[in-house]
């Protein structure tokens, strides 16, 4: 079974169901992405009452988080050069930067979307031509799905929620 099948074998999730801090993971695909979050430190992602969200979160360190502006972020650069992304210096760079990529705020939405015929819970980052769909797996995790406009390769990942940090 295909990751694709195994999103969409999932019930859908609403959005307020969302709501808190959620440590992620990626599901290896074949997607160029695949291992690069990880490598530089990815935590997960925090969803408001006000259905705004953190879409980016990194370990700065034993006890903080950082939100990262998904803005300064070359996409294309990104995908084309991925497999730099999960080396040791790429981590290190990352890291020194964090700080310089910081969020000022919330920088996506999260909606009920239909995505290949289910209308569940998304967030559309304001930025960035990319939407993270996502489907429920129980009561504490998600399978999410991220979509790049322009790309019909996928990116699959898994939520768990969390207490805060």
């Amino acid at each position: 079974m295909s990751e694709m099948e195994r999103f969409q074998g999932l019930p859908p999730v609403e959005p307020r169901e969302m709501i808190g801090l959620w440590t992620g993971r990626g599901i290896p695909s074949g997607h160029p992405l695949d291992g690069v979050l990880e490598n530089l430190g990815w935590f997960g992602k925090r969803f408001s009452a006000q259905m705004r969200a953190d879409a980016l979160l990194f370990r700065g360190g034993e006890k903080r988080l950082v939100a990262i502006d998904p803005a300064w972020i070359p996409l294309r650069l990104a995908l084309r050069f991925h497999k730099l992304g999960r080396t040791r210096a790429a981590s290190n760079l990352f890291f020194y930067l964090l700080c310089r990529l910081r969020a000022k705020g919330p920088v996506a939405s999260l909606k009920a979307v239909p995505f290949h015929g289910v209308t569940s819970a998304a967030m559309a980052y304001d930025t960035q031509p990319i939407v993270d769909h996502f489907r429920k797996v129980d009561d504490n995790r998600l399978m999410g799905a991220m979509v790049i406009k322009g790309d019909d390769r996928v990116y699959f990942f898994e939520l768990e929620r969390v207490e805060e940090v």
